[in-house]
């Protein structure tokens, strides 16, 4: 195992480190070669109420925080962009050893998520109502005011900027958060608390608490006091969370869940270009991504000369130690490996062609061999359900109105893209398929400035963009007895 500094292990409450009350640790381990990484604090019920305590408090109209000037709020998350950008080797250091990606890639995503953190930083102060010419002797206008407590459950698989794109625009609304980071992946969550600390953001405006989401996150989604929950992960648990979340009180809710994304390649596709695109779509960060394509549509005239390329791919992708120059590093945990090896045992026994992969790399560490499967129809369980690893399903359709049908047949509509030459499948084929974020000739392009969201079991609400600081805002109408004619 690599040798990368742990400095950080408590619960980050109002700007303290403190153990949880009830003294318990749990364990995170290393992906690469399954040794134990460090003990991190197990918060439960009862440090969950201090930390919402304290972003209680941190919300008072008389605090710090709330009387703060909303320009000053965007230099604080300037200032910590530039302090994160100062520790960027250090925090793509630890996100590897904690999550296995490999550190090149940590490093573009931390790099990644300073962007973001500058956008809503620019955002601050230019959150703004509107003047509304009502009926009557009125003046009328609105005020976006912030939300309020937030409770924020982030994933393991992108940390960094899972915890950025939540804080980010919520801090810039004028927010407090407390942060659950997922308990296989919570070591960056707690180094960039420290350094909002440094960067001065006043006592308890962010709280990071480490534990499970049985106990931690349902007390942060059950919570009287927290206005809104945010969370990114499974449609599975996102059910949950939204029925937590209107136990007590009826909170407000984003929800960026699972996905089933299709790509679909039509003939006059450059094939190279088109696999390479694919690959890069199915593949990235292992397989672990929630807009992942991993449900390949190519029609039939290139169908067979496309599959050889996606599989000549797929055999050269280098995976390995993620510390070194390779494209692919360990699954998250045991758990996954195993969940993913029963889809590719699935995707053998239902008829499918296994032409590249399927088996595991090594005896030690998580490591699955980039596959890929031909000849994969709709009703094969590789193509309905999320694998969430390095599984590419290949399908082969004849005609545009045909693949439209099929890549809506999924209860998911996070993603979607089209690789065609000609403008007009291509804008027909963004006008018709059901997904939150569409690319054409390209995939997973995604920046500060795009809005990022599902439709159906994909989620519910905008993250990124415009609409991902209106998340974090209420909306207020103001009216004004103001006669047409002053009689002064």
């Amino acid at each position: 195992m690599a040798q990368v500094e742990i400095k950080y292990t408590k619960l980050f409450i109002n700007n303290e480190w403190v153990d949880a009350v009830s003294k318990k640790t749990f364990t995170t381990i290393s992906p690469q070669d399954e040794t134990v990484i460090t003990e991190v604090a197990e918060a439960d019920k009862a440090d969950v109420d201090i930390a919402v305590a304290a972003a209680k408090k941190a919300f008072h109209r008389y605090s710090q925080w709330r009387t703060m000037n909303a320009s000053q709020r965007g230099r604080l998350l300037l200032k910590l962009a530039d302090i994160i950008e100062r520790d960027a080797n250090y925090l793509a250091e630890l996100e590897t050893l904690d999550c296995g990606k490999p550190v090149k890639q940590a490093r573009l995503e931390v790099f990644w998520s300073l962007g973001i953190l500058r956008y809503y930083a620019g955002k601050a102060d230019k959150i703004l109502g509107n003047t509304i010419p009502a009926d009557g002797d009125v003046l009328s206008f609105t005020l976006k005011e912030p939300v309020g407590v937030c409770g924020q459950i982030l994933p393991w698989n992108y940390p960094i900027p899972m915890l950025i794109w939540k804080i980010s625009p919520a801090l810039a609304a004028g927010c407090t958060v407390v942060v659950k980071p997922a308990e296989q992946t919570p070591l960056t969550a707690l180094a960039i608390a420290a350094l909002t600390r440094e960067a001065g953001f006043p006592d308890g405006v962010i709280n990071v608490v480490t534990g499970f989401g049985p106990t931690a996150g349902s007390a942060l989604t059950c919570h009287p006091d927290v206005d809104k929950i945010a969370f990114t992960g499974s449609t599975e648990v996102g059910h949950i969370v939204m029925t937590s979340a209107s136990a007590v009180n009826l909170k407000r809710v984003t929800l960026e869940l699972g996905g089933k994304s299709p790509l679909v390649i039509f003939n006059d596709a450059d094939v190279e270009k088109a696999a390479e695109i694919a690959h890069k779509a199915a593949f990235a960060n292992a397989g672990q991504c929630c807009i992942a394509a991993t449900r390949t549509f190519v029609q039939s005239g290139i169908y067979d000369k496309f599959v050889s390329k996606a599989s000549e791919l797929a055999k050269n992708r280098t995976v390995g130690n993620p510390f070194d120059d390779i494209q692919q590093g360990p699954q998250i945990d045991k758990e996954m490996l195993e969940k993913i090896f029963k889809f590719i045992d699935a995707g053998k026994k239902g008829g499918a062609k296994c032409v590249a992969g399927g088996e595991r790399l090594g005896k030690i560490g998580y490591f699955i061999q980039p596959t890929v499967f031909a000849d994969v129809l709709d009703d094969m369980k590789i193509a309905k359900e999320e694998i969430f690893g390095p599984v590419q399903s290949i399908l082969k359709f004849e005609t545009f109105e045909e693949v439209v049908d099929r890549a809506n047949d999924s209860n998911y509509g996070l993603g979607a893209g089209v690789i065609t030459n000609d403008i007009n499948i291509a804008l027909a084929f963004v006008k018709h398929v059901h997904a939150g974020s569409t690319w054409v000739n390209t995939y997973e392009h995604i920046t500060p400035q795009t809005p990022f969201g599902g439709f159906k079991e994909s989620g519910i609400g905008r993250e990124l963009g415009e609409e991902g600081i209106l998340q974090y805002v209420e909306n207020k109408t103001v009216t004004i007895n103001l006669p047409k004619q002053c009689l002064v």
